[in-house]
């Protein structure tokens, strides 16, 4: 039997402002909602419109969070506590072609603060396609600087 939820409606404030968009419920959990920001809601259905899909920025990277070593960190004078380890670099991506090998850890990325992977991911928005970037990571505890150039990911095919 089908129950009530509010998948799809609006989270809206104690000022009756639209916040987000609630994408689900967990009902045995005193109506817990999940939601969508409202501006992350505009800015995918504005890039929907222009483009089809979302345009990313890709460098051709499998990676995960991992902590950053204090002693790596003090020795390279970064304040990173965590950062993005890279597991598997993909051939003839722009991380192969910029020199990123597996074992480096990001903790820069064209100015921003790289604490994981998901700060990576979010990094890597539509503004950076194209662009020769400056990426700082960690190799066997000592601090490079590595110029890579980020391509347009391409939407999977339907």
């Amino acid at each position: 039997m089908p129950r009530p939820g509010n998948s799809g409606g609006p989270l809206v404030s104690s000022r009756a402002e639209v916040i987000g968009i609630n994408t689900a419920i967990i009902n045995g959990a005193q109506g817990i909602c999940f939601a969508v920001a409202s501006n992350t809601a505009q800015f995918v259905l504005s890039e929907i419109i222009r483009h089809g899909y979302v345009r990313r920025a890709y460098i051709g990277v499998a990676g995960q969070t991992a902590p950053v070593p204090r002693r790596h960190a003090v020795l390279a004078g970064v304040e990173n506590t965590m950062g993005a380890l890279l597991m598997q670099i993909e051939p003839d991506s722009p991380a192969a072609r910029a020199g990123l090998l597996p074992g480096d850890v990001a903790i820069k990325l064209d100015g921003v603060e790289i604490n994981g992977v998901d700060d990576l991911i979010r990094a890597l928005d539509h503004s950076r396609i194209d662009r020769t970037l400056s990426m700082d990571v960690l190799r066997l505890g000592r601090l490079r600087g590595i110029d890579i150039h980020p391509i347009e990911r391409k939407p999977a095919k339907q």
